[in-house]
């Protein structure tokens, strides 16, 4: 358990103790020293408890968890789970215990509640944990206050060295994961003695802390000893207590300092003065995937997958686990009979005679599977160690269980909407028409407001705004970013209405602010977007970076697209957008002047981005709103007929007003024919053709218009050869962007040579294929597939209709084939 997780940490044990009902002879404690989270060890303990019938059953853990012992019987109970303690005061600093199946501990408590014998956690209190640890961070310079990676108490392996190495390579073995198989997990619960695996093990470690460094001050180690502190003291008490025997399950590290006689004034007095804290604990889901995990909240194991089988196959373990290999391989469609089962059996066993073993491991199995089952290959062999070896298990844990009011709202919540946390990595698509749907997005965005990442939005397969895809995985420690956010609220929107207007008050600039406007409408937060928008307005009044106002404005016009599929009202929001927009256009000329090349390409985005927020804001219902296309498109001129402005952004107001059709072809070869004279700069006149014809269409808006690719091509065979070198890159990298198609036949373009290339675009259209005119009877033969696409009777006429309606932008956008 806590402390001892790692292989470094002291996972052995050593114990003994007789038959005789009340521990060892002469009514000592039986000491039972496991490995934690060793299946061996598990079985171990099971056949000891079994027969030594103790009165009480006394466990390595945070005693503040006694209370707790009861629900490790319920039948919701689904281990793997964790006792998750954090500080009342600050939830964020926390500690967790995960607890397996294969767990000796969870094996003790367990055995206890079914023989009704009193159970009890022994560890030093989580009180005392948690503020230590805030102790030495602080001392080291840790502000933060997190859980910095290892669980409580442990110490790293060059403080204490690693037993199971040293025990490992005494008896030959250069694999300590191999040698604990072999002399444990592959072994019988003692062979008719239950409790020799303990008593040769407790020899074992008692050598090792003799001739370690027990006793040494300073740091983690002494840490150990104030817990074995604490546990000998509950010891001394639960032997006064219960007069039928005790028993004690624990790291086998501990073993040797809790047979040692100690006097308790030393106990006691190495327990003065610790530091405490109040703290909460309760039980947590926890996974196989985290278990595999030695920093963080992990344990270290790392086959837990592994390890569930060997605890749970009664008989013939081999055998059943590559059956349940070739099962997840036929799921993913390779072939894999019977015949190969038997013969990855057999090539298992034939591995482990050859290499000594008393039985196949892990290492035998994989090294079968690779050869039989997946023909050498490793790529399938990655999905049996991701799947199987650690695999996605997720813990259950009552609904009684204590947890703060925010998690019995989001667990509620969860219920209702048939929103179930799942370990695996899973996609869900929602249409945000459908109520259920909607109300799932909700949460999801108010979770992420409160920093509870449990689902991620990814891009949708449609591109309505109807619709919005999510990447879910739940895991171990989002319980303590919930008891984290618990300070905001009770409920998920008491408490991420609360967090929104904090963190309007505190942010840095504008465009968080108008960020945090957009989610608050995503997850529905009425009463935080009022407070958000006077702080937004304040904010914009304020503000005179063009750029800055610039990068506000998409966020906004987003949140009112959204606002409107959600049904939800932004008339605050239009006006504050509108707002913003008239001082862009106000102040994007002055801006764009004496501008170095970085900072000129940063306008050009901008530009590019109120430019896509304009248009989308034209159908925004305030009055003020009815000129603003017809204002930007004044702007736009202004910006590309000013010298002043760089080549980069004059290239592309030209370029918009032409997508738009507010400029007439002639009129942007006009513009571009001054751009590219003799007399430009180089370096001015590419830069212009970026922003000319860099991004989306610049393609095919050349592969249509011969006379623009002309005069691209005659002004770059004129740059001078001193200067073409200069301009090469900046050429490169724009044309570089098109789709490989596009540059294929814009070379085949340019290799026919200006002659070519005329007459071509005299008799036709200059692209190979393609007519001069439009060729209406063609045009009308793809409706009936248009119709059969949207989902329309390809007899029916020829206007686009839903059966309950006319057919709005968004149903036609989000059509998926």
């Amino acid at each position: 358990m806590a402390g001892d997780d790692r292989a470094g940490a002291g996972f052995l044990s050593g114990a003994s103790g007789g038959p005789d009902g009340t521990g060892e002879p002469g009514g000592r404690p039986l000491l039972l020293g496991v490995r934690h989270h060793g299946p061996g060890s598990a079985r171990a303990v099971r056949a000891a408890l079994d027969a030594a019938r103790p009165g009480v059953v006394l466990v390595e853990g945070p005693p503040e968890a006694d209370a707790l012992i009861p629900l490790a019987a319920h039948e919701d109970m689904r281990p793997p789970v964790a006792l998750l303690a954090h500080a009342v005061d600050e939830p964020g600093r926390s500690a967790f215990w995960p607890l397996a199946e294969f767990s000796p501990e969870w094996v003790a408590l367990r055995w206890a509640l079914e023989h009704d014998v009193p159970a009890r956690f022994i560890d030093l209190p989580a009180a005392h944990t948690l503020a230590l640890r805030a102790a030495d961070e602080e001392a080291e310079g840790r502000a933060d206050g997190r859980n910095t990676g290892d669980e409580p108490g442990t110490a790293s392996p060059d403080v204490r060295g690693d037993p199971l190495a040293v025990l490992a390579a005494a008896a030959g073995h250069d694999d300590p994961e191999r040698w604990w198989e072999d002399v444990i997990e592959h072994r019988g619960a003692g062979r008719g003695d239950a409790f020799a695996p303990f008593t040769a093990l407790e020899e074992a470690m008692s050598a090792l802390r003799e001739t370690g460094t027990d006793g040494e001050e300073g740091g983690a180690y002494d840490r150990d000893l104030v817990r074995e502190a604490h546990m000998r003291l509950q010891v001394r008490a639960a032997r006064r207590e219960f007069a039928r025997g005790v028993a004690v399950v624990c790291g086998a590290w501990h073993v040797p300092a809790l047979r040692r006689k100690a006097a308790v004034a030393a106990d006691r007095a190495l327990l003065k003065g610790l530091p405490r804290t109040k703290v909460d604990m309760t039980w947590v889901p926890w996974t196989h995937r985290r278990l595999s995990r030695a920093g963080g909240y992990g344990a270290g194991i790392e086959s837990p997958g592994w390890y569930g089988h060997l605890f749970a196959a009664a008989d013939r373990p081999v055998e059943r686990w590559l059956t349940r290999v070739a099962g997840l391989l036929r799921e993913e469609d390779r072939a894999v009979s019977p015949a190969h089962v038997i013969e990855a059996v057999r090539l298992a066993e034939a591995l482990a005679v050859l290499r000594g073993r008393p039985l196949p491991g892990l290492s035998e199995t994989t090294d079968a599977v690779r050869a039989v089952l997946c023909d050498g290959s490793d790529v399938p062999l990655a999905l049996v160690h991701d799947r199987l070896v650690v695999g996605d298990v997720l813990g259950e844990v009552p609904a009684g269980a204590p947890a703060v009011p925010l998690q019995r709202d989001l667990t509620r919540t969860q219920r209702r909407l048939r929103l179930k946390p799942e370990a695996p990595e899973r996609e869900l698509e929602l249409d945000l028409r459908k109520e259920t749907d909607a109300a799932r997005s909700r949460l999801l965005h108010r979770l992420r407001l409160l920093g509870v990442g449990w689902g991620e939005p990814v891009a949708s397969r449609s591109t309505g705004t109807f619709r919005e895809t999510w990447r879910l995985r739940w895991e171990p420690e989002l319980s303590v970013r919930v008891a984290e956010a618990g300070v905001w609220g009770t409920t998920v929107l008491s408490a991420a209405t609360a967090r929104a207007e904090a963190d309007a008050l505190t942010a840095r600039g504008l465009a968080e602010v108008t960020a945090l406007a957009e989610r608050c409408l995503l997850a529905e937060l009425p009463d935080a977007l009022a407070p958000v928008m006077r702080i937004l307005a304040d904010r914009a009044a304020l503000d005179t970076d063009v750029g800055h106002l610039a990068e506000a404005l998409p966020a906004l016009v987003r949140a009112l697209r959204y606002g409107d599929v959600r049904g939800t009202d932004t008339g605050a929001l239009a006006e504050v957008a509108a707002g913003l927009a008239e001082r862009v256009f106000v102040g994007l000329p002055a801006a764009c002047a004496a501008l170095d090349a970085d900072a000129a390409e940063e306008m050009r985005r901008h530009v590019d981005a109120v430019h896509t927020a304009v248009g989308l804001l034209g159908d925004a219902p305030t009055p003020r709103h009815g000129d603003l296309r017809s204002r930007w498109r004044a702007v736009l001129r202004t910006l590309s007929a000013r010298d002043t402005v760089p080549g980069v952004v004059r290239g592309r107001a030209v370029r918009l007003l032409l997508d738009d059709g507010e400029l007439a072809p002639d009129e942007a070869g006009r513009l571009m024919g001054l751009a590219l004279s003799p007399g430009t700069p180089p370096a001015d006149g590419a830069a212009w053709i970026e922003g000319f014809v860099g991004g989306s269409g610049g393609g095919m808006l050349l592969l249509h218009d011969e006379r623009l690719l002309a005069l691209i091509d005659a002004w770059l065979t004129g740059v001078p050869a001193d200067a073409f070198t200069n301009v090469l890159p900046l050429l490169r990298r724009t044309f570089s962007a098109y789709e490989p198609g596009v540059r294929r036949s814009l070379g085949e373009l340019v290799g026919r040579g200006p002659r070519a290339r005329g007459s071509v675009t005299a008799a036709g259209s200059g692209i190979p294929g393609f007519a001069a005119g439009l060729d209406t009877a063609r045009a009308d033969a793809v409706l009936p597939v248009v119709r059969l696409l949207l989902g329309r009777d390809p007899a029916g006429d020829d206007e686009l209709t839903r059966d309950d309606g006319p057919a709005r932008d968004d149903d036609l956008v989000g059509v998926e084939t």
